[in-house]
């Protein structure tokens, strides 16, 4: 696996074409490759949250190579609830995670799910955009 610290792994509301953050990164970053990582997929209500477990499913997602990560992170970390006003234990975490693509591992930040999920209903398939195209959110 090559450590890539300007590649990022999305996997929810960043992927939805109408959602202005996911146009910021559309903007900001390039697509590598669609990608998967060995986890469960939950639906928090509004979004979703992954965690990386050994469950037997997958989180599916695309991979874009982040063109200036040191401006580009701190506004996606915003986004995801990681500023120092945010409540702690913070939600989700940004974490180097070892992606799966057709073509090699990958090491991505990614952000994964940070609070309990036991009341959580799981997406089976882990893939959110089919999740939402199937669902009447």
């Amino acid at each position: 696996m090559t450590d890539k610290p300007n590649l990022l792994f999305v996997y929810g509301t960043l992927l939805i074409k109408h959602n202005e953050f996911a146009a910021y990164l559309q903007k900001h970053c390039t697509f590598i490759s669609k990608g998967r990582i060995a986890g469960t997929l939950y639906d928090i209500g509004e979004y979703p949250g992954a965690v990386i477990d050994n469950s037997g499913g997958y989180v599916y997602g695309s991979v874009y190579s982040i063109d200036k990560p040191d401006e580009i992170l701190p506004v996606l970390d915003d986004y995801e609830g990681l500023s120092p006003n945010d409540p702690q234990p913070q939600e989700y975490l940004r974490l180097l995670s070892p992606i799966e693509t057709d073509e090699a591992l990958l090491s991505c930040w990614m952000y994964v799910y940070n609070w309990p999920v036991d009341r959580l209903k799981i997406i089976d398939g882990g893939n959110y955009l089919t999740y939402k195209s199937d669902s009447s959110l």
